[in-house]
């Protein structure tokens, strides 16, 4: 008996002495932002451990001094010696630096332009980004504008939430150039050698009479399903308390639930959660395993913090770790876009994303919800990471965006998409875009420059210039011979990558001076104007004060595609519209 007392006193005093000391500490990034799921090698026990979601650790060691490897996809290695008696802070570097000065981005740019005015709208808890519409131009001193193509769609589905809840509209969730995007109109494909085809016309503007509308219509090359390359997914789902809604988790259960049906054997999936914790909840799984990804996202369940900022980190390392060369590697991220845990402001989200996506990894973002909807965060997210944006408000919108325009959401044709636009000031005194206006505090930045957009498979891009002609007689009639100069009213240049390429492309095309009648011009086309008025109108243009609702019901309806079940909803949301806004006006006038 007195010697197991011995021993036991002997192992008692060794289990004792070896784990009495505790190494506690941090890891971050050279932006001081924490850094969670970092590895950490004990060298003394061989033992691996990772930092928390909020970036901390606490490792017990047998000694006081020890030492570790630290060591995260995208950031230098690290080996230090380590103190336990003391605080860790531990920085990693990036092996893909940020610049030094980090440019403000724009949708469309011109040159030595200043902002006039400053607004900023929430409606609740909800955001959006302050905007400045564009102005008029005088193309003699500015014959050079420029704007980013994108794919995005969000402010349509947005629009119509609050038209269907009787509500009126924030002027800065409407983006024009997102509700043209919603109808994809008049797509037309690219010859077999081609990425892009052009057409323009030149027509009369229905809210002035006395200036032009120049159309610009841009169409991508579709891809064949069958010969893309395989993807890898992520889907980073918020399953936070907040998003405890049937128009949230519910919503996206079922988007995403549609999304995997499309999935093709040689892809693969992955799901990253955050909310009470963030964690990897399915681990990358072949296309083919369509049973184990729905069973997966049919066991979501929402409660916790919205720790996005952690789910972000998570999801790119992963994406990361599974990347394809050559392939199609995205996040879905899908949120409602409240985040409470971590960094959460815009620019800390920009520079997140700005870091992430130069590992080739592009982003697509769909919003949810209501009253918290950060309309702000996802847009900045989405653009940043080279990705695209749709705001679902039902599951028809889920199916629309995750089925039936699949490959458009989640298969690039172009990355860095934007087009320069060079006017003719013989025949042009002065123009404006419609749409794509820019955010004011990226106004007020000294180093602006266009920001590219990623362009999915099959997009038609229609946007829309108001021209005031250099006189009455400088665009009038039929013009003869376009390729001289004087005949065209612009040159436009494409500007644009393919993806998983560095090479810089052009496409080059002239807009003829030929002036087609309003009535004359192909339904799409008349269609699109339609959209743009009634767009400037729930925008409260200044430009739109001249046309009634009335205006624009009787020029959607003598255009619109009966066949078409989308174009006949937006006739029904004009009509909405105006019972909506009528109410209001009276209510004024009282």
């Amino acid at each position: 008996m007195k010697n197991v007392a011995i021993i036991i006193a002997c192992f008692c005093l060794h289990f004792s002495s070896s784990g009495q000391y505790y190494l506690r500490g941090e890891v971050k990034d050279e932006a001081n932002v924490l850094l969670s799921n970092v590895k950490i090698l004990l060298h003394s026990s061989g033992y691996l451990y990772y930092s928390g979601s909020s970036g901390g650790f606490g490792i017990p060691v047998p000694q006081t001094i020890d030492s570790i490897s630290v060591s995260a996809d995208g950031f230098e290695p690290l080996s230090i010696r380590v103190d336990a008696t003391h605080y860790q802070a531990i920085t990693l570097k990036s092996l893909h630096p940020l610049p030094s000065a980090r440019t403000k981005r724009l949708l469309s740019f011109t040159k030595n332009l200043k902002p006039e005015d400053w607004r900023g709208w929430t409606v609740g808890a909800e955001t959006y980004s302050s905007l400045l519409e564009n102005q008029f131009i005088p193309a003699s001193r500015f014959p050079e504008t420029g704007f980013a193509m994108t794919i995005d769609k969000a402010s349509y589905s947005n629009v119509r939430r609050f038209l269907n809840m009787g509500s009126t509209i924030p002027p800065d969730a409407v983006r024009i150039e997102e509700l043209l995007n919603y109808f994809n109109l008049g797509y037309t494909p690219p010859p077999a050698d081609s990425n892009f085809i052009f057409n323009s016309y030149l027509s009369d503007c229905p809210w002035n009479a006395g200036n032009k509308l120049l159309f610009l219509h841009v169409c991508a090359k579709k891809l064949d399903l069958a010969k893309v390359p395989p993807a890898n997914l992520v889907f980073l789902i918020d399953v936070s308390g907040s998003m405890d809604m049937p128009n949230k988790l519910p919503l996206l259960k079922s988007a995403f639930r549609l999304l995997v049906n499309n999935l093709r054997d040689k892809d693969t999936v992955s799901i990253v959660v955050y909310g009470s914790t963030v964690a990897v909840w399915l681990p990358p799984t072949s296309g083919k395993e369509k049973t184990r990804i729905l069973q997966s996202i049919e066991d979501l369940y929402p409660g916790g913090p919205t720790p996005g900022e952690a789910g972000i980190r998570m999801a790119y390392r992963l994406a990361k770790s599974q990347l394809i060369k050559g392939g199609n590697n995205r996040v879905v991220l899908a949120t409602d876009g409240d985040f409470n845990v971590g960094e959460n402001s815009e620019d800390a989200l920009e520079n997140l994303i700005t870091e992430h996506k130069q590992w080739g990894i592009y982003l697509t973002c769909l919003g949810v919800g209501m009253g918290n909807y950060k309309d702000s965060k996802l847009e900045v997210l989405a653009k940043k990471g080279n990705g695209n944006f749709a705001y679902l408000d039902d599951e028809r919108e889920a199916e629309k965006v995750l089925v039936k325009e699949f490959t458009q959401t989640v298969f690039a044709v172009a990355d860095d998409a934007y087009l320069n636009i060079d006017f003719n000031p013989t025949l042009v005194k002065d123009y404006r875009l419609v749409g794509f206006d820019n955010k004011l505090k990226s106004l007020s930045d000294s180093l602006n420059e266009v920001q590219g957009g990623e362009v999915g498979s099959g997009h038609s891009l229609l946007a829309l210039f108001e021209i005031s002609p250099a006189d009455s007689e400088s665009i009038a009639g039929t013009v003869a011979g376009p390729s001289r100069d004087e005949n065209r009213i612009a040159a436009v240049t494409l500007n644009y990558k393919i993806p998983n390429d560095s090479l810089d492309r052009i496409s080059n095309y002239n807009c003829p001076a030929q002036l087609t009648s309003f009535g004359d011009l192909p339904a799409p086309y008349r269609f699109a104007t339609a959209v743009a008025m009634f767009g400037g109108m729930i925008k409260k243009s200044k430009y739109m004060r001249q046309v009634s609702w009335n205006d624009a019901i009787l020029l959607g309806n003598n255009c619109y595609d009966p066949e078409d079940g989308i174009q006949r909803e937006f006739l029904d949301m004009i009509e909405k519209a105006r019972k909506i806004y009528g109410k209001e006006r009276k209510r004024r006038d009282e």
